[in-house]
């Protein structure tokens, strides 16, 4: 029984993913924001006839719509909309836990698309924790379909752990156009490389 209950668990996680494969963008205007970006994600995951199984996802739709109703946040989360940058960040604190999703978006050479950055971090008394839902994710936004499609067509692979045993961590850039990737060692050591953007993929 409980492993039937897993497996439907796991097809419905995949059957979510693949529901945000592609995703409508609407707006109105000459070209969409971040909160267009934001409120797209949120909208498709909404609409997914699934079981929803993502719990972080979750957290961060409730937060991005109370903040779009002006009510204030729960207690210890936090959300910022930094439109002029193209940056949102949601925080969420409780006890030693710390949960960052942010997302950002760069503007690609062509003038036709846009890549944009979809980032979960969880962190145990301020280091990098592995957390079950974090990933960083990217979607190319294409300006005549007015879609973003996922892709890993970014320059670089996504990794979690590297080879020498350490855990790995993103942070999308509030300003500036690189990413800052981290490895966490258990000895204490944090190494930090820039990928920097290169028009519309990233080099290390």
């Amino acid at each position: 029984m409980k492993r039937t209950a897993f497996s439907l668990i796991f097809a419905c996680c995949m059957l979510a993913m693949a529901a945000q494969d592609v995703v409508k963008v609407k707006y109105q205007g000459a070209k969409p924001t971040i909160t267009h970006f934001v409120q797209a994600l949120v909208n498709t995951r909404a609409k997914a006839e699934v079981i929803d199984c993502d719990e972080a996802g979750n957290a961060f739709d409730r937060a991005w719509n109370r903040h779009c109703k002006g009510l204030p946040q729960e207690k210890g989360e936090t959300f910022t909309v930094d439109q002029k940058n193209g940056y949102v960040r949601y925080e969420s604190k409780h006890e030693e836990h710390t949960l960052v999703i942010e997302m950002c978006y760069w503007n690609e050479a062509d003038g036709k698309h846009r890549l944009v950055a979809y980032n979960v971090a969880s962190y145990f008394n301020g280091k990098y924790s592995t957390g079950q839902y974090d990933g960083l994710d990217f979607y190319r936004y294409n300006n005549a379909t007015r879609t973003m499609t996922r892709t890993q067509d970014v320059g670089f692979e996504v990794e979690y752990y590297s080879e020498d045993g350490a855990r790995v961590s993103y942070d999308l850039p509030r300003s500036g156009k690189n990413i800052t990737k981290k490895s966490w060692y258990d000895d204490g050591r944090i190494v930090s490389n820039t990928l920097k953007w290169q028009g519309r993929r990233f080099t290390r």
